[in-house]
């Protein structure tokens, strides 16, 4: 086999080898964040509230990259968890503002442990963690880079 014909075995393939990362990886979050009553998609939208409430679902959906189509059903749970609160906002009626609920707040006490836990678990100490969460977001930055050109190009050839 050539070099160019290995670049089409499976285990070279970049996506294949992301796709089982990510699946195998979110598996080992299940179990930590079952304690809390979170999946992960609603543990991410809980980061991003730690960071910053309230928040508008426009800046939740940014910040996760994720559609709001995607994020409402999430937030609807949050809800009736009693994690959060979602409220139209005084400053654009067209906008709903997800803020923590005290319980929502006091979950992010419990949360302190996820990361060393998981860090744990994956076999990995804080700095090869850091290395390689420095590695997805350049690839993750490098992907939508594409995406927005992409994008852009065929905007123009549709003139």
């Amino acid at each position: 086999m050539t070099a160019i014909d290995n670049d089409l075995l499976l285990e070279r393939q970049l996506c294949f080898g992301l796709s089982v990362a990510s699946r195998s990886v979110i598996a080992a979050y299940k179990p930590v964040l079952a304690e809390l009553q979170l999946t992960h998609p609603q543990y991410l939208v809980m980061l991003a509230l730690w960071e910053q409430a309230p928040r508008k679902v426009k800046d939740i959906s940014a910040a996760l990259l994720l559609e709001s189509a995607t994020l409402s059903p999430l937030l609807k749970r949050l809800e009736t968890l009693g994690y959060v609160t979602r409220q139209r906002s005084t400053a654009d009626e067209r906008a709903l503002a997800i803020d923590l609920t005290p319980a929502g707040a006091q979950l992010r006490t419990k949360a302190l442990s996820i990361p060393g836990t998981m860090m744990a678990r994956l076999g990995l100490d804080r700095d090869s963690a850091l290395a390689l969460h420095k590695t997805m977001m350049t690839l993750i930055d490098a992907a939508t880079h594409a995406d927005a050109q992409e994008e852009s190009s065929a905007g123009t050839d549709a003139g």
